[in-house]
């Protein structure tokens, strides 16, 4: 701590080194982002089976992670072309740079951290089960122990079954309603996969499906960029930050899940 009676001259230095280190601090967070090194468009991947997020109506691609990623882009200023994809096929495509980035309900973790880059979290999400309506045996996660999991190629739900249930079978399908469809016609057990599309599928065409057990694993979703992007890494969560301060990140979830305050038991 200061003592109370130092001399003004020192004052006069500290205020000046603190000034000037704080213009340093503002100047290189300005710098962080030089909107210059970027491109006017960028090739973004996605898939069009994972609803509420990505999906196709009416031939057209929409869903919470297109209206945030076409937000991002006006935001910043730059067009987007999107390129449709299996899931297995998003991050190889982003090693290779086929694409320049990805927005596909993308789970953060530290092993895909050594082949991509990340956006700041947009999503906190889970794991969810479902089986058929009928079924009074398999109640949670426990109950699937030996039993045969429908999931999605590629996906962490995948590796979740592999490391954490004893003897399971993980069925693993590229199309996510060819897993829903296998539980529905007997040929495997139950499905495991991210809560809020187990959730939407059950709500909008499952009727025969119901959610079991409680939210596993949860995990948040970040848009994955190919290597070596810093710059547009930077823009984009530059972006989302302005987005979720603006009141714009809140509108688009809204339209897609209902207001946050309802829905935080479900992200």
């Amino acid at each position: 701590m200061f003592k109370k009676h130092i001399g003004k001259s020192v004052l006069i230095g500290i205020a000046l080194v603190l000034l000037l280190a704080a213009c340093g601090k503002d100047d290189k967070k300005d710098g962080a982002v030089d909107k210059s090194k970027l491109k006017d468009t960028y090739t973004v991947a996605t898939d069009s089976s994972f609803v509420p997020f990505e999906f196709k109506e009416d031939g057209k691609l929409t869903g919470f992670d297109i209206d945030l990623m076409n937000a991002i882009a006006d935001e910043v200023g730059f067009k987007v072309k999107y390129e449709t994809t299996n899931f297995d096929g998003v991050i190889p495509g982003l090693q290779t740079n086929s694409f320049d980035m990805a927005i596909a309900g993308i789970g953060i973790t530290e092993e895909r951290k050594k082949a991509i880059d990340y956006s700041e979290p947009y999503y906190e999400s889970g794991l969810g089960i479902a089986v058929k309506e009928s079924d009074d045996q398999i109640k949670g996660l426990k109950d699937l122990e030996g039993k045969k999991i429908a999931t999605r190629l590629g996906s962490t739900s995948s590796k979740f079954i592999k490391d954490n249930i004893d003897n399971a079978d993980a069925k693993e399908y590229e199309q996510l309603d060819q897993a829903y469809l296998a539980v529905e016609n007997g040929s495997v057990d139950a499905v495991l996969y991210d809560w809020p599309n187990v959730a939407y599928y059950i709500e909008t065409k499952g009727d025969s499906l119901k959610m079991v057990g409680d939210k596993y694993e949860a995990e948040n979703y970040g848009i994955a960029f190919a290597k070596g992007q810093e710059d547009l890494v930077n823009a984009v969560d530059e972006a989302l930050e302005t987005l979720k301060d603006n009141g714009k990140y809140d509108e688009i979830y809204e339209e897609w899940f209902g207001k946050q305050d309802d829905e935080d038991d479900d992200k």
